[in-house]
């Protein structure tokens, strides 16, 4: 069975949740948002991602857009 992978990252921590195919949660995880925590999740034998979705690219460009339209200090 495939799963996907949607690790929430911010600044200290990263949640991560596994699905199957059929919309089911497998395993959810906290982890350091540090590159070695995180891999230590996604690197289970056991799982088998067609996916890894993340959600930080969309906050990223958030950010850029309200601090270039002065919305942030």
């Amino acid at each position: 069975m495939e799963h996907v992978a949607g690790p929430d990252v911010s600044v200290n921590e990263t949640s991560v949740c596994i699905v199957d195919d059929t919309g089911r949660i497998v395993r959810e995880a906290k982890v350091a948002s540090e590159p070695n925590a995180l891999l230590t999740v996604l690197n289970n034998p056991t799982d088998r991602f067609k996916r890894i979705r993340t959600t930080v690219a969309v906050a990223l460009q958030r950010s850029r857009r309200s601090k270039s339209a002065g919305d942030l200090c």
